[in-house]
């Protein structure tokens, strides 16, 4: 089974690839909003860091102006000025900007790496719900094949005198009740996979659930490093997303401590004068400096709002280091939990296995009954139906152990 792309206007699709869990996640993620702003997003820090760096924290300003006390004539006095204003760094200023502008960029790319986690968490239950749906309808239509070849032969015997019209007619109960639990699980596996194509804009090949790869399909994430119990990376994604933005605000906050009042203006200016028609022009410099007053209870707003983003930021990440180690702890022991499961449930169903091929021989040799042929068969479906779902569970913890550790699908 691969993915299949439907291209505008009918054309012919271009060659399906493989499925996979990632491959579902990275076609999930380029359908995102973040991901398709992420390069202007960059862009904007990048020009962000570049003004930060700059001579000046503002353009210069060119300043023109004319001055006469007699307008349209040529007579009387004129006055021309051009000058030029250039704003100043406070001290202490560009250097807090500079580390603002690269807290905010850090924070930028976290944000994007807890977004794709964040992602990767309903991708990876959306994925496991359904290959759980899969593997079901696997079942049942095995099931169902079994229990029309069994009927098949009942039939065969009865016209042959061997059984009776009863045994006929439980063979048919017996596919009927597969029918229906094929249609049951059909339903299923079309409603997730409807969830899926509507949520990532993507859907299977038409092939028949097992067919063209199943197996890869369900194998299991890579199991995470030999970390401890309550490890979580210093990396996770979530927790650098708020140790960034806890450290973009202190440095919002160490800005706002320096720019206790507007930036000043250093003015040069050049004016050419004279008093009266046919007087010489007289020119003069003028370098001045315009120096605002204190911002006062504005620039102390701006500090303590950052502060308080800044202790917000920090509390919420260490409620998050807690959590996620709690979620990492919870998950290995289920991880744990499960496998033991798969190992019993493994043997279990083996078991059923063989004493299911010692029933069918005895009932073809005519030493069993067939309600108790039909009761084994059902006691070996009902485990091989418990074993695969136990085998997606355990992979399903897998993912859910990589997803608490801050860790993408592969």
């Amino acid at each position: 089974m691969a993915w299949a792309q439907q291209p505008p206007g009918g054309l012919a699709a271009t060659a399906p690839t493989p499925l996979s869990l990632h491959g579902v996640f990275e076609q999930a993620w380029a359908r995102q909003p973040e991901a398709r702003s992420a390069d202007l997003r960059r862009a904007a820090a990048d020009a962000t860091r570049q003004a930060a760096s700059a001579w000046t924290p503002e353009p210069l300003a060119l300043n023109l102006q004319t001055q006469t006390d007699r307008p349209g004539s040529n007579h009387g006095s004129r006055e021309y000025e051009a000058g030029v204003s250039v704003p100043l760094w406070l001290p202490g200023e560009r250097a807090r900007k500079g580390r603002l502008a690269h807290a905010e960029q850090a924070a930028l790319e976290s944000g994007l790496a807890a977004a794709r986690l964040r992602l990767a968490g309903e991708v990876r239950e959306a994925w496991w719900a359904w290959q759980r749906a899969r593997a079901e309808l696997d079942l049942t239509q095995d099931r169902l094949a079994s229990a029309q070849g069994l009927a098949r032969d009942v039939a065969r015997r009865f016209k042959a005198g061997d059984l009776s019209q009863a045994d006929r007619h439980q063979a048919d109960s017996a596919v009927a009740q597969a029918e229906s639990a094929v249609a049951e699980a059909q339903g299923a596996h079309d409603g997730v996979l409807a969830a899926l194509r509507a949520h990532w804009g993507a859907r299977p090949a038409d092939a028949a659930p097992g067919e063209g790869g199943g197996s890869d399909e369900a194998r299991p994430e890579p199991l995470p490093g030999p970390l401890s119990v309550a490890a979580v990376p210093e990396a996770h994604p979530a927790l650098a997303e708020l140790h960034d933005q806890a450290w973009t605000a202190r440095r919002a906050a160490e800005l706002a401590a320096t720019q206790t009042r507007a930036n000043p203006e250093l003015t040069l200016a050049t004016t050419r004068s004279k008093g009266q028609a046919g007087e010489r022009y007289q020119q003069t410099v003028t370098l001045g400096v315009r120096i605002p007053l204190g911002a006062g209870p504005r620039a102390q707003a701006r500090e303590a709002t950052a502060l308080a983003e800044t202790a917000d930021a920090e509390a919420r990440a260490a409620i998050a280091q807690s959590r996620l180690a709690a979620e990492a702890a919870a998950a290995r022991a289920r991880l744990a939990a499960l496998q033991a499961q798969v190992a019993a449930m493994a043997r279990n169903a083996g078991l059923a296995r063989e004493t299911l091929a010692f029933y069918e021989k005895s009932f073809r040799l005519g030493e069993t009954d067939l309600p108790t042929r039909l009761r084994v068969a059902l006691e070996a479906a009902q485990a091989q139906r418990q074993l695969a779902r136990l085998r997606i569970d355990e992979a399903a913890a897998v993912s859910a152990l990589r997803q608490a550790l801050g860790l993408l699908p592969e």
